[in-house]
């Protein structure tokens, strides 16, 4: 037992490793630079009140003050020195699926390295949140390499060592405005399989910066036609054979799933919630490249 658990220990150095030198390359390529043009310019804190001066944004005026005292005001803001970036990891039992080549929390913790060692470019804190239908761990913000390590070994781990199936965003939310007094940039990173969570984003998008990333496998969207198989609902252990050469039963699954996948993306459109949505077939470096440019857009 102790040999293997040596050997299952070696294999999660290994993963965690490769993970980190994936990441580091694809900072060094194909993020150089999104990060900082991204956030930094959204990190600002107020500095002080004075006349305004030809040249100044009219956007920047302060018309209460300019009101008060007769001419121009503005508002002058300056960068912080440093922003806050906390993932919001789910490690319930549907994390630990996929059926192509790597499964959701390994897909996670790929993309919390890769903003993580961004964020560490530009002397950032990292904080990580790790939940099922509980708070299961949780780092406190702070910088460093060795931090980022912990950051990716917990999202591997954690969907092993929980007993808990079940997924409730309530509860890391909650926590996070809790325990988070200043704004902060927040990855939510879930299949998003849970319900009545609606009202806790809301919230927690007008006190943080919140990014909802939505990790998604081909399975759930479509079964193949191989004939009779038991599926099992990972966060509830319901199982129930199913058909998968009956038509009508395939069409209905596929329709299902759509539907699901269209009101997640409704909701966070209409709630001004970005989402980054990500499937474990392709490469997610497409969904990050656009979110960013979106970013640069919007800003």
């Amino acid at each position: 037992m102790e040999q293997r658990q040596q050997l299952l220990d070696k294999d999660l150095i290994s993963k965690i490793k490769g993970i980190q030198f994936r990441a580091r390359h694809l900072v060094d390529d194909a993020f150089a630079g999104e990060y900082r043009s991204t956030f930094r310019g959204r990190g600002m804190e107020f500095d002080e009140i004075r006349e305004y001066i030809l040249g100044d944004d009219v956007r920047s005026i302060d018309w209460n003050v300019t009101a008060r005292m007769g001419h121009p005001f503005v508002k002058l803001f300056k960068d912080e020195r440093e922003l806050t970036v906390v993932f919001v990891v789910d490690v319930s039992a549907s994390s630990n699926f996929g059926t192509v080549t790597r499964f959701k929390n390994e897909i996670a913790a790929e993309i919390a390295a890769l903003l993580a060692y961004m964020a560490l470019r530009n002397n950032d804190k990292v904080g990580l949140v790790v939940f099922s239908d509980r708070v299961e761990h949780y780092l406190p913000p702070k910088k460093g390499r060795g931090h980022v390590w912990t950051v990716i070994r917990d999202i591997l781990t954690y969907p092993h060592q929980t007993e808990a199936k079940k997924t409730d965003l309530n509860a890391p939310l909650q926590f996070l405005n809790r325990v988070l007094k200043r704004r902060a940039i927040t990855f939510l990173i879930s299949d998003f399989l849970g319900a009545g969570f609606e009202q806790q984003l809301r919230v927690t998008s007008h006190r943080h910066d919140l990014i909802a990333l939505s990790i998604s496998d081909p399975r759930e969207m479509e079964l193949p036609n191989i004939g009779y198989i038991e599926l099992e609902d990972a966060e509830t252990g319901e199982a129930l054979l199913v058909d998968t050469s009956d038509y009508l039963f395939s069409q209905d699954f596929k329709g299902r799933s759509t539907k699901q996948l269209k009101q997640q993306k409704d909701f966070f459109r209409a709630n001004g919630i970005d989402l980054i949505q990500v499937n474990t077939a392709e490469s997610y470096i497409n969904p990050l490249i656009q979110f960013f440019k979106m970013r640069a857009f919007k800003s």
